[in-house]
């Protein structure tokens, strides 16, 4: 059974997204992203007790502006997604969960080191240039 709902319009979606967001850190990093969207959807909690879908997480707005910075500056968001990334995209959709995105709700690139919480929530983990933060214990079960 999947982990949430999707069409293959959800896949395409969600593929353009953990390409412009993470090409640079090849697949596994794109995975990692993946799981931050598909933790998303599931949540329960925060900033996505409102948001059901991928479509509702890739197109989400918070404080005036697009969650995703692709989705903003374009570039590559705006692509058509090619079947590597679409079989990434539906991995993560069916299964696929590793450390340090598996319990992560959010990730940025601070070109520094990555600090040991972003807006109070704890640093799970790196992958290159990435830092990924899971939610504060017990604030948002649905994800775990």
């Amino acid at each position: 059974m999947p982990r949430v709902k999707y069409r293959d319009s959800d896949i395409a979606l969600m593929a353009r997204m953990m390409r412009a967001e993470a090409e640079g850190e090849g697949k596994q990093g794109m995975l990692y992203v993946g799981n931050v969207i598909v933790n998303r959807a599931i949540a329960d909690c925060l900033d996505f007790k409102d948001v059901r879908t991928i479509n509702d997480v890739i197109y989400q707005v918070q404080g005036g502006n697009y969650s995703f910075e692709a989705v903003q500056k374009g570039n590559l968001f705006y692509n058509r997604a090619r079947s590597v990334e679409k079989r990434l995209a539906k991995q993560n959709l069916d299964y696929w969960r590793q450390h340090p995105g598996k319990y992560a709700l959010w990730y940025f690139n601070p070109y520094a080191p990555c600090p040991p919480t972003w807006y109070g929530q704890p640093f799970a983990g790196q992958f290159k240039n990435h830092c990924y933060y899971e939610p504060v214990g017990g604030t948002c079960d649905s994800v775990y």
